[in-house]
């Protein structure tokens, strides 16, 4: 279990798949992961599963290798402070929120992080639809 301190102002309305703030213990190290895609381990793009659209595939790929990294310095999912997700296509990722929230709990559980969703035009990579950056406070 981790020991971060997640944070919101009493008087604000509870935030829904996230948290406002989150404060990590002294005695952690702080691990940046860089943006993870839906590369699989040897850096082929995830495919669909028949009926799943490539957004939602790429999205838990990319979450996936957000934990790859964090449990490769040590940590668990609960240690991730903080999650940026770049997303091409807001209107899709709206589409989808309710799979991309299952999607999010079977890999984070019910842990929620100060997040931040952020559309921009296109990623390095030109068949990524989202792209996932994250820091984490390791013991």
């Amino acid at each position: 279990m981790s020991s971060l301190q997640l944070l919101n102002p009493a008087d604000w309305a509870a935030p829904r798949g996230y948290s406002n703030g989150v404060v990590a213990p002294a005695d952690r190290r702080l691990l940046a992961v860089a943006g993870q895609i839906g590369w699989l381990p040897d850096a082929t793009m995830v495919v669909p599963q028949e009926g799943e659209d490539a957004f939602v595939a790429q999205f838990g790929q990319a979450l996936e290798n957000v934990a790859a990294v964090v449990r490769t310095a040590g940590g668990d999912v609960t240690d991730v402070m903080s999650l940026r997700l770049y997303v091409t296509d807001k209107q899709r990722y709206i589409q989808h929120s309710k799979e991309l929230g299952r999607i999010y709990r079977r890999v984070f559980g019910r842990h929620f992080p100060a997040m931040a969703l952020i559309v921009v035009a296109g990623l390095l990579e030109d068949a990524a639809l989202v792209e996932i950056e994250a820091l984490a406070a390791i013991p």
